[in-house]
C-alpha cells in the first residue's frame, strides 16, 4: 500500500510544488491548511482568505484531497502567550521556531496522525537524513533559502515521521516547476514577517496586546538624548525607528554623523540604551549563555568547537561549545558577533548537521 502523507499546504508557491512532488514520488497526499490566527482575520493585513483559496486551487490542479484545520487556540495559549511574556520581559522572541515546535510538528503531527498518516511533510527548506535508525536535521542543498535554523528545536519522533520534499531543490527550480504546472499561485510573492502579523505595521500590532511605559533614552556615558515609547518596541541592533537623527558626536572632528543603535535595554529602571557607530562596543559581543535548550539527537553534543548563529540571516562562526550544568550552554566566539539578542535563538552546527540550540539568556559585551 502507498504510504499516506498529510502535506501543510498554506496556499504558498512552496508547499504548492512539495505536493506534486509528493505525488510524483507514489505518496498518497492529503493537504492540510493551518488557520492559525483569527482575532483580525478581516482586516487589510490578513492573507487567510486569499491563502485559502490559492491552497484549494493549488490542490485541485496537483490532484490532491485539502481539508482546514483550526489551531487558533492551540497557537495563541502555546506560541503567542509565549511570544508577549518575552516582549514584555524586554527580550525579542522568534515566534516561528516555537511555531514550528509547538504547531507544525505537535498539533499539526497529531492531527495527521489521527487521520492515519503514516508520514507529514511541510513546504520548509531543510533535509532530513536516516543513519543507523537516528535522524538527522540537516541544511538544505540552497544555502540562501534553508530554513534549519527555524527548525532546531525538532526531536528524534517528529524527525523520524517528516518529509521535507524541497530540501535538495534551489528555489529558482521550485519557481520553475510551478510555471510548468501553470500552478494558480506560481508568481505568487513569498510571505514576509511573523505569521499572524503579516504585513502590517510591527509597533501598531503590539499597541493592542502590551502596557508600555516611555522613558529616556540614554548614550552610555549617561546622557539623555531623547524618549522611548516603551521597551518592548525596540530590539537590540535597531537602527530605524528610533527616532534620533544624525546627531554629531562630541568628538567628532570631521563633523560626521553616525547613526544610533540600540544597545542595551535596563528594564528595572525602563532605560533605553543608545550608540552612535555600527561597530560600537556594546554591540559587540564575544560571548553568550542560552537555556530553553533542546538537541536534535536527545542529548547536548560535547564541550568543543562548532558552528552556531545566532539570527537567521547569519553565517554561521566558528565557537567553543561549553555545557553547563543546569542543562544551559555558553558559545565564546573568537571574532565579536554582533547585536547577540536576548529571545533569539543560538543554533549549532557541525558542517551541515544541525545540532539543535537554546534560547540566547544574556551575552557578554566587548565593553562589559
Amino acid at each position: 500500500m502507498r504510504k499516506k502523507v498529510v502535506l501543510g499546504m498554506s496556499g504558498g508557491v512552496d508547499s504548492s510544488v512539495a505536493a506534486w512532488l509528493l505525488k510524483q514520488q507514489g505518496y498518497e497526499v492529503i493537504g492540510l491548511f493551518m488557520k492559525n490566527w483569527e482575532d483580525d482575520d478581516d482586516d487589510e493585513y490578513c492573507s487567510t482568505r486569499q491563502d485559502w483559496i490559492d491552497a484549494v486551487s493549488v490542490a485541485d490542479v496537483v490532484g490532491v484531497d485539502i481539508e482546514a484545520v483550526n489551531f487558533a487556540s492551540e497557537y495563541k495559549d502555546r506560541v503567542f502567550a509565549e511570544f508577549l511574556r518575552e516582549y514584555e520581559s524586554g527580550r525579542t522572541p522568534n515566534p516561528d521556531v516555537l511555531c514550528n515546535a509547538e504547531i507544525k510538528f505537535k498539533a499539526f503531527l497529531d492531527h495527521a496522525m489521527s487521520l492515519g498518516a503514516d508520514l507529514i511533510a511541510t513546504g520548509h527548506y531543510a533535509r532530513v537524513r536516516e543513519i543507523d535508525g537516528r535522524f538527522e536535521l540537516l541544511k538544505a542543498v540552497d544555502a540562501s533559502k534553508d530554513q534549519s535554523y527555524f527548525l532546531h528545536r525538532l526531536n528524534q519522533a517528529q524527525l523520524s515521521r517528516t518529509l521535507f520534499p524541497l530540501g535538495d531543490l534551489h528555489k529558482t527550480e521550485i519557481r520553475k516547476i510551478a510555471d510548468k504546472l501553470e500552478l494558480p499561485n506560481a508568481r505568487k510573492k513569498d510571505s514576509t514577517g511573523i505569521c499572524f502579523i503579516g504585513e502590517r505595521p510591527f509597533r501598531e500590532f503590539l499597541n493592542r496586546y502590551l502596557s508600555f511605559r516611555p522613558g529616556p533614552m540614554m548614550t552610555p556615558e549617561r546622557q539623555i538624548v531623547g524618549e522611548h515609547v516603551g521597551l518592548s518596541f525596540y530590539t537590540l541592533g535597531q537602527r530605524k525607528g528610533i527616532g534620533l537623527g544624525g546627531m554629531k558626536k562630541s568628538a567628532s572632528v570631521d563633523g560626521h554623523h553616525d547613526a544610533w543603535y540600540v544597545a542595551r535595554k535596563d528594564v528595572a529602571n525602563n532605560i533605553l540604551y543608545v550608540v552612535q557607530g555600527h561597530d560600537h562596543p556594546w554591540l559587540l559581543s564575544h560571548s553568550l549563555e542560552a537555556g530553553q535548550v533542546s538537541w536534535v539527537a536527545g542529548h547536548n553534543p560535547p564541550e568543543g568547537p562548532v558552528s552556531a548563529k545566532t539570527r537567521y540571516r547569519q553565517s554561521d562562526t566558528v565557537c567553543f561549545h561549553r555545557p553547563m550544568p543546569d542543562g544551559q550552554f555558553s558559545l565564546n566566539f573568537h571574532d565579536a558577533q554582533w547585536a547577540i539578542t536576548p529571545g533569539q535563538s543560538a543554533v549549532l552546527y557541525d558542517g551541515d548537521v544541525c545540532l539543535g540550540g537554546g534560547i540566547i539568556a544574556a551575552s557578554g559585551t566587548s565593553a562589559g
